[in-house]
């Protein structure tokens, strides 16, 4: 009998404890700061000259955070660990540029698509006439980021690829001509590759693919409700694509 009674209030403790688990939001309120993981990845997260974060999506989770009365805080990780870190809680989001692939909206409750965008092909300019076409690309080495969409496309399309940490990375690996090219988000080479950027000795060519992105939560997390919403009063009063205008991207918007 005393077993009995003593595997009941056991049973008892674990239904009351799964009764009252912690949600995200509460989770997330309850230490008072939203932690976003995030790559160097301009225009969406990079640090101008003060070394604060800024950007796109950067402006978007301070905005929201702020909605949610806590602070935010940015943390770089690997790209190709990003699951790792948002399960861990060492992050409480994944908001940079993310592709909404298979992979991610497997593993992650993820918001409404936000931007569309490519995998772009990047190369010096000086070998703009000398590769039109995928094909003669073929028996080139592109610098892609670990884990990323441009990483699975360029394996996709059976181009040799030399993985490194982030987009960034990827750039100065092409206009080192350490890699023969780079494959990024269009949106990032939009913003950082040509006359009057800092990689003037590269363009942009092929696009491989279109995508769209999305900020990743933990599985079943209720943050993913108040980001949608959060969107949809952006949209109502105009301050996404104000924040859009600011970066140059008003064009790539998902109402």
């Amino acid at each position: 009998m005393k077993k009995i009674f003593v595997l009941a209030l056991v049973l008892a403790m674990a239904l009351c404890s799964c009764a009252y688990a912690e949600s995200d939001m509460e989770y997330v309120k309850g230490k008072g700061v939203l932690v976003v993981g995030i790559t160097d990845f301009q225009p969406m997260d990079y640090k101008n000259e003060n070394g604060e974060w800024i950007g796109f999506d950067a402006d978007l989770a301070k905005a929201f955070a702020e909605s949610l009365g806590v602070k935010v805080e940015f943390q770089e990780i690997e790209w190709n660990n990003k699951i790792l870190e948002l399960n861990g809680k060492n992050i409480d989001c994944v908001w940079n540029g993310m592709t909404l692939t298979a992979e991610v909206l497997a593993s992650m409750e993820c918001s409404k698509p936000y931007c569309n965008n490519a995998q772009i092909v990047v190369i010096p300019a000086e070998n703009v006439t000398k590769y039109t076409t995928l094909e003669s690309m073929k028996d080139l080495t592109f610098a892609v980021e670990h884990g990323s969409a441009g990483d699975e496309q360029a394996k996709a399309h059976g181009f040799k690829v030399v993985e490194v940490q982030d987009q960034a990375s990827a750039l100065m690996e092409a206009a080192s001509e350490s890699s023969d090219g780079a494959i990024i988000d269009s949106l990032m080479a939009a913003a950082m590759v040509g006359p009057g950027t800092g990689y003037e000795s590269l363009v942009y060519t092929i696009g491989l693919n279109s995508e769209e992105y999305g900020v990743g939560f933990r599985k079943g997390s209720d943050l993913v409700a108040a980001l949608n919403a959060f969107f949809e009063a952006g949209y109502k009063d105009g301050s996404i694509q104000k924040a859009a205008e600011t970066y140059k991207i008003q064009a790539a918007l998902i109402k």
